[in-house]
């Protein structure tokens, strides 16, 4: 077989999957590296941790690729699965030490100046963001914000209550917008110079 051959399309390289074929889960691996570590990023503090949630997901894809609904795109499965995965890291490596419950919280109003910060900022910057936040919030503030999770979906992958869930959301916009101002001002000392 050329190489050439090897450059096989989902179908195929999903039915090599299926028969267990290593080169095609090579090959689909390489794929979609890119999209899934883009997704796991998001819920892991650093690179490392993020290449262990990708790599623990892409074997729950080879061991459960028979569950795949050819009917529906891939990608949003491959999605699925790896969110899955980093809520399974999530849990086997964080205690759940920021729950407050959502009595707690005053609501507060978004400032003008953070809508703008928000609105400048580059993806890569708002990862970066993200990443800062504890884990707890920052399950929460992708599933919901990002994911498009419901609260009530929240609690039940999380084991928390809907309660919590509202109060680290909160809490979580709350620490990005402190952390955008902070990051607007020391820009602006740095022009200022």
């Amino acid at each position: 077989m050329l190489f050439s051959r090897a450059l096989k399309t989902l179908p195929e390289l999903l039915e090599g999957c299926l028969r267990n074929d290593r080169k095609c889960q090579e090959l689909l691996y390489k794929q979609f590296y890119g999209y899934a570590m883009g997704v796991c990023m998001r819920y892991v503090p650093n690179r490392d941790e993020a290449l262990e949630v990708v790599n623990d997901g892409f074997l729950k894809v080879f061991q459960k690729v028979q569950m795949y609904d050819a009917d529906k795109p891939f990608k949003a499965w491959l999605k699925k699965v790896m969110i899955n995965t980093a809520l399974d890291f999530y849990r086997q490596n964080v205690k759940f030490q920021n729950h407050d419950d959502i009595s707690s919280i005053e609501n507060t109003a978004v400032a003008s100046e953070s809508q703008s910060a928000y609105s400048q900022l580059e993806y890569n910057e708002l990862i970066g963001l993200i990443q800062q936040l504890t884990p707890s919030y920052r399950a929460v503030f992708n599933l919901y914000v990002i994911d498009g999770y419901s609260h009530e979906e929240i609690a039940q992958k999380l084991g928390i209550s809907e309660g919590t869930s509202k109060s680290n959301l909160a809490r979580a916009r709350e620490n990005l917008r402190s952390m955008l101002l902070k990051k607007g001002n020391d820009e602006y000392a740095r022009v200022t110079r």
